[in-house]
C-alpha cells in the first residue's frame, strides 16, 4: 500500500516547510486590517488584506503591549514571519512590529541601526551607568515650548523640588532635529564639567508617529548619548514606543514624566531619612558643645591662673620678698664689712710706725732709704733722722 499520512503529520510538514524558506520567517507585508479584535488574554486577532486576498493574522500579548494597534480599514506595513496553526490547519502572520503605510522602510533602518551599534556594544547593560538615587541637579535636552518640559518641571517640582534643572533647548522633530539633540547633550556636559556638576540628563520628547520620532532613531544622536560623561535617562513617546535612543540610554523611561519621576525620589519618601538625620546632626552637635563648653570652661580656668594681672601680681610679692631679702643681705654684709673694717684697723693701728716713734725710737733714712744695719752707713754720710715730732739732719761719725 502507498504511505499513509495522519493529518497532523501532512500539517506538520507543511509548517516545516513555512520555517525553512527564505522568504517566510522574515517578512514584510502590506495591506488593509479587517476584523480586529482584541481577547480578553490581551491577543489580538485580524486580517490583512489586499485587492486579491486575505492573510489571517495575530499579534501576541507581549507584542501588543508595545505597539500602537491598528483600526479596522487601517493601511498598515507589519513585519513577523508566516507558519501553520496546526490546529486549524491554516497559515497565519505572527506579526511582531507594526506600523502605518509607509513605513515599512524606516522600520528596516531602525533594524539595520539597531543591528550594528548592538554589535558594537553600545546596548551592552555593563556600560549602563546608575542614576544617582537623590540627584542636586539635573539636565533636560528637550524642546523649549513643548508639553513634554512642562510635564517633566511639573514632575520635578511635586516629586523632589530641592533639584536645580538646567535646560538646553533644542528642536526633537525633523532634519535639524539630530545635530541640535547632539549639540544639547555636549552643551549640558560643558555644563557638567566646567560650571556645576550634573548627576543626570533627561532626552525627551511626546509621543508621535515614527517618522515624528525619527530624529532619537538617528545614529548621531546615539552616539551622542553614548559618549555622554553624565548618565542619560530617555523618556521619548509613549509608553509602546521604542527608538534606538533608548537602547543606547543609561535607562529607558516609557513617557517624559516617567523619566522624571525615574530620576527624582518622591520627597515624601525622603522626609523621614531627611528627619532622622537631621535629629542624629541635632544629637552630634549637641555632644560637640557640650564637649566645647567643657573646654571652654578648662580654658578659662587655665587662663586666670595663667591671667597677666595674677602674674605681675605673683612677680609683685616676689619682687618685695626679693627686696626685703636684698636688704637684709646687704644689712648683713655691712654689718660683715664694718666688723673687718673695724679689725683691719686695729691691725694698722698696732703697726703704725708714729706709735712706735712716740715710744722713743727713731727712723734713720739715708738717701731716703730706712737705714736698718750698720753696713749701709759709713762716716760722714749725710742721715736723716724721724723722731715722734718731726725730722733732723746728721752727719755719721766714726
Amino acid at each position: 500500500m502507498p504511505q499513509t499520512l495522519t493529518v497532523s503529520q501532512v500539517t506538520a510538514y507543511i509548517k516545516s516547510i513555512f520555517a525553512e524558506d527564505a522568504l517566510l520567517p522574515d517578512v514584510w507585508i502590506s495591506g488593509e486590517v479587517s476584523n480586529f479584535k482584541q481577547a480578553a488574554s490581551g491577543h489580538c486577532y485580524f486580517t490583512i488584506k489586499d485587492g486579491g486576498a486575505c492573510l489571517k493574522s495575530v499579534i501576541w500579548r507581549t507584542a501588543a503591549a508595545r505597539l500602537t494597534l491598528p483600526r479596522d480599514g487601517d493601511a498598515v506595513v507589519a513585519h513577523g514571519n508566516v507558519s501553520v496553526y496546526e490546529r486549524d490547519g491554516i497559515y497565519q502572520f505572527y506579526i511582531d512590529h507594526l506600523q502605518a503605510a509607509g513605513a515599512g522602510r524606516l522600520w528596516q533602518e531602525f533594524e539595520r541601526l539597531r543591528g550594528q551599534l548592538a554589535a558594537e556594544g553600545l546596548f551592552d547593560e555593563g556600560r549602563k551607568r546608575p542614576i544617582p538615587e537623590r540627584p542636586r541637579r539635573i539636565g533636560v535636552a528637550t524642546s523649549a515650548n513643548a508639553a513634554a518640559l512642562r510635564d517633566i518641571l511639573r514632575t520635578l517640582s511635586a516629586r523632589y523640588p530641592l533639584a536645580a534643572v538646567a535646560l538646553a533647548p533644542c528642536s526633537v522633530q525633523g532634519a535639524d532635529a539630530p545635530p541640535a539633540i547632539c549639540a544639547a547633550i555636549s552643551l549640558l556636559n560643558r555644563w557638567s564639567a566646567e560650571r556645576e556638576r550634573l548627576d543626570v540628563i533627561i532626552l525627551a520628547r511626546g509621543g508621535g508617529s515614527i517618522e515624528e520620532l525619527w530624529a532619537f532613531n538617528d545614529e548621531r544622536v546615539a552616539r551622542a548619548i553614548a559618549a555622554s560623561a553624565v548618565p542619560v535617562v530617555t523618556g521619548v513617546g509613549h509608553e509602546t514606543d521604542f527608538t534606538i535612543a533608548d537602547f543606547v540610554a543609561d535607562r529607558r523611561a516609557p513617557t517624559p514624566t516617567g523619566a522624571a519621576t525615574s530620576c527624582a525620589p518622591d520627597i515624601r519618601d525622603v522626609r523621614p531619612a531627611v528627619n532622622a538625620l537631621a535629629e542624629a546632626a541635632a544629637e552630634l552637635m549637641a555632644e560637640r558643645l557640650a564637649g566645647a563648653r567643657e573646654d571652654v570652661t578648662r580654658l578659662a580656668a587655665r587662663s586666670r591662673r595663667a591671667s597677666p594681672e595674677r602674674r605681675i601680681a605673683s612677680d609683685r610679692q616676689r619682687l618685695d620678698d626679693l627686696q626685703r631679702r636684698s636688704a637684709l643681705a646687704m644689712s648683713h654684709a655691712l654689718g660683715d664689712a664694718r666688723g673687718l673694717v673695724a679689725g683691719l684697723q686695729l691691725q694698722l693701728a698696732a703697726l703704725n710706725p708714729q706709735r712706735v716713734l712716740d715710744r722713743g725710737y727713731a727712723i734713720v733714712l739715708r738717701d731716703n732709704s730706712i737705714v736698718v744695719s750698720t753696713r749701709q752707713v759709713a762716716g760722714g754720710d749725710a742721715i736723716t733722722v724721724r723722731v715722734a715730732d718731726g725730722t733732723f739732719d746728721a752727719t755719721v761719725e766714726g
